[in-house]
């Protein structure tokens, strides 16, 4: 071989069998990310890699046709071993949602993109592949009154345009304003504006689902952006979750619910002009608020585990 098809094939290995970063990879060989970049993409063009799919098992496969049937969804379940750990189930869920996405973008996509622990993980596993003229856009306001959300929201959102060589936009705002009136002062300013203009333009948009309750709590209901206050608020409106921070009822209303008068991320309404809404759902805690945001019409796609898609039809039903 080639002195690059031998450091395509190393990088590969290290990339793909070890389970190594681009970034551990760049250092041991002494070249920017954007080199590894590339060489993994020569060993996939080459030949050198072949990345298969397995077929589903014809369970998931009827679950998927139930799905797309009961919501009007297309739909992707992912088969994972019931013993397996909730990282593990988040894991499987996102590799099928990366190359799920990545087929979703063409040149000069505007891509929407959420926060929270699925989309970390999800940002892990994107294919390095340019997208010409992409922009990378941030969906939903991160910052708290303990934090400003930007080392977060920034190393998801540069994943994500590194791998598709996007230029990247960040939204400046906290996850919910102290006061509805904050919130309606900034978006009347003209970087406010500029930000949300570019996420109305969006036409793939990727999120996951918060979870107030459960064995394994979402980010933002466990890093501190709710008081004991906000708490007996969400309890006092029947809250479940989230969807980019609009907070969601499990029968999908979300309007009148009075936080959401300080959200910052996209309604329901403004995410259903998103050609594409890719929702991405791991673990069996998570139910309710999917079931809230398939109700609000806010996905299009969906990739979940198999344990959870049975419970959501379960509940469905019973609803």
């Amino acid at each position: 071989m080639h002195k690059r098809d031998d450091l395509a094939h190393s990088a590969a290995v290290m990339y793909y069998v070890q389970d190594q970063t681009m970034d551990a990879i760049a250092k041991e060989f002494g070249v920017s990310r954007a080199t590894v970049s590339r060489l993994l993409k020569h060993a996939r063009d080459s030949g050198l890699v072949r990345i298969t799919v397995a077929e589903v098992s014809r369970g998931t496969d009827v679950l998927g046709r139930q799905l797309e049937r009961t919501f009007g969804i297309t739909a992707h379940v992912v088969q994972v071993r019931g013993a397996a750990s909730e990282a593990a189930r988040l894991e499987q869920v996102s590799k099928v949602a990366a190359s799920v996405l990545d087929t979703l973008l063409e040149p000069g996509t505007i891509l929407g993109f959420a926060w929270g622990s699925t989309m970390t993980e999800l940002a892990r596993h994107l294919t390095p592949r340019r997208v010409p003229e992409s922009v990378v856009v941030q969906l939903n306001g991160a910052g708290s009154a303990r934090r400003s959300g930007i080392p977060y929201t920034g190393a998801i959102l540069n994943s994500a345009a590194e791998a598709f060589g996007s230029q990247v936009v960040h939204f400046p705002v906290p996850a919910f304003f102290d006061y509805a009136e904050t919130k309606r002062a900034m978006w009347r300013e003209r970087s406010i504006r500029g930000v949300l203009a570019l996420q109305a333009q969006a036409t793939v948009a990727v999120f996951g689902v918060g979870a107030l309750y459960g064995t394994v709590p979402s980010h933002v209901y466990s890093s501190g952006y709710f008081d004991e206050e906000d708490y007996a608020r969400l309890a006092r409106d029947n809250v479940v979750g989230d969807v980019c921070t609009v907070l969601l009822r499990e029968d999908g209303t979300w309007a009148d619910v009075e936080m959401n008068s300080r959200a910052t991320g996209p309604t329901p309404h403004e995410l259903s002009r998103i050609e594409h809404r890719l929702c991405v759902v791991a673990g069996a805690h998570r139910t309710p608020a999917l079931l809230g945001a398939l109700r609000a019409r806010a996905v299009t796609d969906l990739v979940v585990d198999e344990l959870t898609a049975k419970l959501l039809l379960d509940r469905a039903e019973g609803l």
